[in-house]
């Protein structure tokens, strides 16, 4: 028996159980305020939010109230967020009653139950609301197991063993393109010097780049004057929204170059706005700036599509990056594959949680692809920085093609919000996945009661 979860036999019994699963809808009215918050070239209106589950767990013999709570959420844009809670209330008889034991020491099978339900599967498979569901519900797990252990998240992944690594992925589908033996060389290499790693970022942080002053909506004034307070506060890599309209791109990346110089890294992002033909032709106009990547330059689904953007782009010092919208792991796979890709963008919550995340990240480095994750929206800087700083110790050890998007807004709402100093994350030690919310902001903003809707 592996060292980690044989502890975790010493922590529970089999009789400690889930006990309740619900779902709350919370969405913060970002749109309303007219700032441009989170606008992009699709999304012009967003309302960041999240379908937020809570996971109690008790003995089962016991008459008292719960011995733990997990809290987990995936994140949408507003409307559409009540679908993610009910498919996550459609998942309750698949994990009330179920031993928090038995879940964690055989992960991989309990991840395949929830996504492999043989009716559930229909509105996937592995896809859509369902899907970000099993997100939430995953995250939540993981946030209890991290209390239960008394450690964040990303020391609970860091501790493990390669084969308890392995341990929490479901394969299937994935053989063809990354054996266990081949990922536990991956694991196993880096093995040794993991704890020079977790000095490193205890001293130096994980880095960070940033998209708050780059959004769509926000006016000239508004780009400069968030351009400097990041340059003041030690950012070194920026992002920004790009359009269908070349000439506002152009006096955009203008002003933005004018304030950071010709070689600080700037990436760029199109939100799926484009065709294949397009992006090109968009991104070869732009190339005078210098970007570092374009980011989902057409429809996420289209890898063939991206494949063709990449050929065309990467000889003028253009890489593609893409994932945020990607469904699961054997579409990361065939992106990967297929030289689609440059820069992986895993999303803590479009995948099935961390488990699906892991195998992604582990597909990326067989494959020689850096992994930038998605982050920035409702949660998931808080949520991110744990998957990115257990990369950087378990998977990939050169710091310097890594970094993790950031976005200053709405961290005022958690528990536990992610920190920045000098353009770095600080490494969590609070212990789970620092995924609680404060009481106040879920009953300020619940809906429908709470804040009033138009």
């Amino acid at each position: 028996m592996a060292p980690l979860f044989s502890r975790l036999k010493t922590l529970l019994s089999r009789d400690v159980i889930i006990s309740s699963l619900t779902a709350r809808d919370v969405r913060f009215p970002t749109s309303a305020c007219g700032t441009g918050h989170g606008s992009d070239a699709l999304h012009k209106d967003p309302n960041y939010s999240a379908a937020y589950a809570v996971l109690t767990a008790a003995s089962s013999n016991s008459e008292g109230g719960s011995l733990y709570s997990g809290h987990g959420l995936t994140f949408t844009i507003g409307r559409g967020n009540e679908v993610v809670c009910a498919a996550i209330k459609s998942l309750e008889p698949l994990v009330v009653g179920r031993s928090l034991v038995d879940i964690f020491t055989d992960f991989a099978s309990f991840w395949h139950s929830l996504t492999c339900e043989t009716q559930l599967r229909w509105i996937g498979p592995e896809k859509g609301a369902i899907h970000l569901a099993v997100a939430a519900v995953i995250n939540a797990l993981w946030d209890l197991w991290g209390k239960i252990e008394c450690k964040p998240v990303w020391e609970l992944l860091s501790d493990m063993s390669p084969e308890e690594i392995i341990s929490l992925i479901d394969w299937q589908y994935l053989s063809d393109a990354i054996t266990k033996d081949e990922a536990l060389a991956i694991l196993h290499k880096q093995y040794p010097s993991r704890r020079e790693r977790v000095e490193d970022l205890k001293e130096n942080g994980y880095p960070a780049y940033i998209t708050s002053a780059g959004w769509m909506g926000y006016s000239d004034e508004v780009v400069e004057e968030r351009l400097q307070s990041a340059l003041k506060s030690g950012f070194t890599k920026f992002k920004m929204k790009v359009s269908r309209d070349l000439s506002v791109d152009k006096h955009r990346c203008e002003l933005i170059r004018s304030i950071l110089g010709p070689n600080v890294p700037l990436m760029m992002d199109a939100n799926q706005c484009w065709d294949v033909d397009e992006a090109i032709a968009h991104m070869t106009a732009l190339s005078v700036y210098k970007p570092l990547w374009i980011e989902e330059p057409t429809s996420p689904d289209d890898i063939l599509g991206h494949a063709k953007i990449g050929r065309a782009l990467r000889p003028l010092g253009i890489g593609i990056a893409t994932g945020e919208h990607c469904h699961n792991r054997v579409m990361f796979k065939q992106f990967l594959e297929s030289g689609a890709m440059d820069y992986c963008q895993i999303d803590s919550c479009r995948l099935g949680g961390i488990n699906e995340n892991i195998a992604v990240m582990l597909l990326a480095q067989k494959f020689g692809v850096p992994v930038c994750p998605h982050a920035g929206g409702c949660g998931l800087c808080e949520m991110t920085q744990h998957l990115s700083i257990f990369y950087y110790i378990c998977i990939n050890d050169k710091r310097e093609s890594q970094m993790l998007e950031y976005a200053d807004h709405l961290h005022e709402h958690f528990v536990y919000p992610s920190i920045i100093k000098n353009g770095c994350y600080i490494v969590p030690t609070d212990h789970g996945y620092s995924t609680k919310m404060k009481d106040q902001s879920l009953l300020e903003y619940e809906f429908p009661k709470g804040i009033k809707w138009t």
